[in-house]
């Protein structure tokens, strides 16, 4: 195996609840180097997804696309194109599920008696601001129902395409009922294009929070993930940048390899850092008491131990420094209204 430009993963490792496995062929000859993204409708029929993770910090979400062609090698949610018969691999970045009726759905869901205003998390699993949504803008139309009926949302993106839709988030905000944040992993741009190919580039993500900043969207920065002796030697700088951007908000989670996500970022590490391969993931144990993955609640996304001391240390040392986090903007579902018919007449 060997690197696909513009691919996070180079093969197909078997699916976990498969039987069958993608096998290449030694005799082919054919070229399936750049393989092509493939758009496939999914027939939803609701839109929010809710859970109970006490360490996510959201119980509501909306995701209207499934497999992400960022192509992110790390990415956590690679394992759940597993449960639609595909792999993590290249599938996860090649054949994403297209949810079309996200934003009648969602008006439909809001306008029920049963809803309950409360914060809606969009990209809770992939990213809402992938590629196929500058043509499709199923985000932007939910976030426009969501302008509609008033109700809170925090978008989490790598994507400068987030300020297209400035002007849903500014409305929102005017009620306290937006906050968007940015993904930064790293701000040396060729290791963001060999970690996160079809992701916007650390400087467009940076103006990405200076233009939500300036419309008067709440703005923040996440350090995600901190990949150990790779980017976790910058992580006061993203913050500084961030800051300087415009960011009041920061976070930080650690880098987690569930199930497939390992064996793919281990032959990602041999493609790209063979020099570094063993010392990374030596870290990585570090962090999870010997193991590549621990999914126990906290420590999933901080890890444990010292080397995970030190890095929540530097983190918020790094942040009182620089002002962020002092101040208390949470989110509110005071200004929320069902758009029934006698008020749309009005």
């Amino acid at each position: 195996m060997s690197a696909i430009r513009g691919r996070g993963a180079s093969w197909n490792p078997q699916n976990q609840f498969e039987p069958l496995e993608y096998v290449r062929d030694e005799d082919y000859e054919g070229d399936d180097s750049a393989p092509r993204t493939i758009y496939l409708r999914d027939p939803i029929r609701s839109i929010i997804a809710y859970n109970d993770s006490p360490d996510v910090g959201f119980e509501a979400s909306i995701n209207p696309y499934r497999g992400c062609e960022h192509g992110c090698i790390y990415c956590f949610a690679r394992p759940s194109h597993e449960y639609l018969g595909m792999s993590a691999g290249l599938d996860f970045e090649t054949r994403i599920l297209v949810k079309e009726d996200a934003p009648e759905l969602l008006r439909e869901e809001l306008n029920a008696k049963s809803w309950k205003p409360q914060v809606i998390m969009m990209s809770g699993v992939t990213d809402c601001y992938q590629p196929a949504e500058r043509k499709l803008e199923l985000t932007r139309r939910c976030l426009e129902v969501l302008a509609e009926f008033r109700n809170p949302v925090s978008v989490i993106t790598k994507n400068h395409l987030v300020t297209r839709d400035a002007d849903h988030l500014a409305e929102l905000a005017q009620f306290h009922a937006a906050r968007a944040y940015v993904s930064i992993t790293t701000l040396d741009p060729e290791v963001a294009r060999i970690m996160e190919p079809r992701a916007s580039t650390p400087e467009l993500r940076l103006a990405a929070i200076e233009h939500l900043a300036k419309a008067g969207v709440p703005v923040g920065v996440m350090v995600a993930p901190v990949v150990p002796a790779i980017t976790e030697h910058e992580m006061p700088k993203i913050l500084a940048a961030a800051r300087d951007a415009g960011a009041s908000k920061a976070g930080f989670v650690v880098l987690r390899l569930p199930w497939a996500v390992a064996p793919l970022f281990e032959q990602w590490l041999e493609e790209q850092f063979p020099d570094r391969r063993d010392k990374v993931l030596n870290r990585i144990r570090d962090l999870r008491e010997g193991k590549l993955y621990d999914s126990s609640w906290s420590i999933r996304q901080r890890g444990k131990g010292t080397f995970a001391e030190q890095i929540r240390a530097i983190f918020e040392v790094t942040c009182r420094r620089l002002g962020l986090n002092q101040r208390d903007d949470e989110l509110s579902t005071a200004a929320f209204r069902r758009r029934t018919a006698q008020a749309t007449l009005f």
